[in-house]
């Protein structure tokens, strides 16, 4: 007797239990692969990563607590193999580097078509990394910008949070001229002219996440 093919193990990662069951039944329509696990939050996803070890991980970034960028790199320090594929709302050309910086395979939108997201979780289990046009042209639109300092991102947050340079001096631990001349290099590198300017484009790009 021929031995029935094994199906794609696949653990599904999102905080919205209705996204879930959705996933579970467009993965339980195909013959090839089958949901083992869920998770609604960043802990649950990387316990269950290493519970049932999934050929395959779908994981929004958005999630409470841990998040889904912070799991994704738990889960690679555990397996530098595991095959993780970014599923989410989040559409930042920052948000984009990040998830395949930290080991992510590849990126989709959850707008991204039934047939797409499928035809993706094979070619992922396969080895593969798929890249959409539209994940290319975030990447290529970060390359040609200047990349914020660590620092920099540090205080952009600070920024959302509507402190002033002195408070964010404070909060780092640095001085006041310090914290000027990091604001200063901020609007420059996002081509802004003040600090509202500043969050807008932040958040739009994914720096930051109001």
């Amino acid at each position: 007797m021929t031995a029935r093919p094994t199906k794609i193990r696949v653990l599904s990662v999102d905080d919205h239990r209705v996204m879930l069951e959705g996933l579970a039944l467009l993965i339980g329509r195909q013959p090839d692969m089958q949901v083992v696990a869920s998770a609604t939050n960043g802990d649950q996803a990387v316990a269950q990563y290493l519970s049932v070890r999934p050929d395959v991980t779908l994981m929004d970034l958005q999630l409470p607590g841990t998040n889904g960028l912070q799991a994704i790199r738990q889960i690679r320090r555990a397996d530098p193999e595991a095959r993780i594929v970014v599923l989410t709302m989040y559409q930042g050309d920052e948000d984009v580097y990040r998830a395949l910086e930290a080991g992510a395979a590849t990126y989709l939108l959850k707008d991204a078509l039934s047939d797409e997201l499928v035809n993706v979780i094979r070619q992922v289990h396969h080895g593969d990394r798929p890249r959409t046009p539209e994940v290319e042209a975030q990447l290529e639109s970060r390359r040609q910008q200047p990349v914020l300092t660590p620092r920099e991102v540090q205080v952009v947050g600070l920024i959302t949070e509507g402190l002033r340079n002195k408070e964010i001096a404070v909060s780092l631990g640095i001085s006041e001229q310090t914290a000027k001349v990091h604001v200063k290099n901020i609007l420059a590198k996002l081509r802004v002219n003040d600090r509202a300017a500043v969050i807008s484009v932040a958040a739009r790009r994914g720096i930051v996440h109001l």
